[in-house]
């Protein structure tokens, strides 16, 4: 067999789908599987996740089924973050690290019933879940193959559910989940995403995959319902403030050189550190950094004009080089040019005088600017659509 053979390359269950939608032909490798990077437009795919509703396939997400007497005591010991108050029908944003306090990725957990949980993550990490268990009664199943997931984001994504026939849908909080039942089989909706806006994540077997993605679509023909891409996801997830791993940090289990990767405190995660609740993973390392002082800060910067800063150096008021730029996008709805910024401590203060080092094409022809940045300090896109409950129908 060919090592081109098209069978080494994983689909997902939307894949039919997907690929009839993708007029661009645009395509990236998300975790083995293929995924649209655009559909037909970067900018109305994202448009639509602001003013209507937007489509995303996440199927590649890797998600582990964690199951067994002792799984919440295992995942407690796993997680930086308290789960105690993670209760049935509950999903919490958390990170975990290694044994050095740095992050080995970032993700949601799911809680399914008193004893079963769900983790999704952007890695793969099943090795060393399964080592972390030793001693707990748990039993880890990765379950990426057996789920297929569609996020659907945006002011009318309620709209089209409630249109779809979920009764009482509307009655989900923030990162509430429940089932309901699709055509003879049950749907999970969970009250989560990646925009920083209204939105839903759904949650099918393989078979009624592609049922969900044609009655989703006919639900929303009166809500101008659109597929997204990748692309158009990174511009609404960056206008959000949220980060990802593989772009904004180095996991830790795929740092090779020192100071590339990163501690919670360092990306700006302290909030999901409880140093107060029993022992955990890096707990100590972490308890070490708060008393000596972490190396990074992870800024969000308003950077003058409108050209974004990828990959960009951060200077201060010397000249000298304090930091990098992680991610970088002009985001239209917030009307700003942000970027994320790991910077030396202790640079990244509200009061510092920043300025990116950015270099932009245009007919082959190279420019170099130095642009003001300024801190955000506060959220950068925030509607109070994303926490209303019942969602308005819009």
């Amino acid at each position: 067999m060919s090592l081109h053979d098209e069978s080494f390359v994983l689909k997902t269950p939307f894949h039919d789908r997907v690929a009839a939608a993708c007029e661009c032909n645009h395509w990236e490798q998300w975790a083995g599987y293929t995924t649209p990077s655009e559909y037909h437009s970067v900018e109305l795919e994202y448009f639509a996740a602001r003013n209507a509703a937007a489509v995303f396939d996440l199927s590649p997400m890797t998600k582990y089924r964690i199951s067994g007497p002792d799984a919440h005591a295992y995942l407690n010991r796993l997680v930086t973050r308290d789960l105690s108050k993670l209760r049935v029908g509950r999903v919490m944003y958390c990170v975990w690290c290694n044994d050095q306090g740095q992050v080995m990725d970032d993700g949601t957990i799911f809680r399914l019933g008193q004893e079963t949980f769900r983790l999704c993550a952007q890695e793969r990490h099943l090795d060393w879940l399964s080592w972390s268990a030793l001693g707990f009664d748990v039993d880890i199943v990765d379950e990426t193959a057996e789920i297929g997931a569609l996020a659907l984001q945006g002011p009318t994504s309620c709209a089209v559910l409630k249109r779809l026939g979920l009764a009482g849908v509307d009655t989900l909080k923030p990162f509430d989940l429940a089932e309901f039942d699709f055509a003879g089989a049950k749907l999970m909706v969970s009250r989560t995403g990646f925009t920083g806006d209204l939105g839903y994540e759904l949650w099918v077997s393989p078979g009624q995959a592609e049922l969900l993605w044609d009655h989703l679509f006919e639900a929303g023909s009166d809500y101008n319902i659109e597929a997204m891409g990748s692309s158009a996801l990174s511009l609404a997830r960056i206008e959000a403030g949220f980060i990802q791993a593989g772009v904004d940090f180095v996991p830790a289990e795929q740092g090779i050189r020192l100071g590339r990767t990163r501690s919670p405190y360092e990306l700006g995660l302290g909030w999901l550190v409880h140093l107060d609740k029993e022992h955990f993973n890096g707990r100590h390392a972490l308890l070490d950094e708060r008393r000596v002082g972490s190396r990074y800060r992870f800024v969000k910067l308003d950077v003058a004009g409108q050209k974004p800063a990828e990959s960009s150096f951060i200077y201060n008021h010397r000249g000298d080089a304090v930091g990098t730029i992680t991610s970088a996008a002009w985001v239209p709805t917030a009307k700003r040019n942000v970027a994320f910024a790991s910077l030396e401590m202790p640079w990244g203060r509200p009061e510092d005088s920043l300025r990116a080092e950015i270099y932009y094409i245009r007919e082959l022809q190279w420019t170099r600017v130095m642009e003001p940045c300024t801190v955000i300090e506060g959220p950068i896109f925030d509607p109070q659509r994303r926490r209303a409950t019942p969602p308005a129908d819009f």
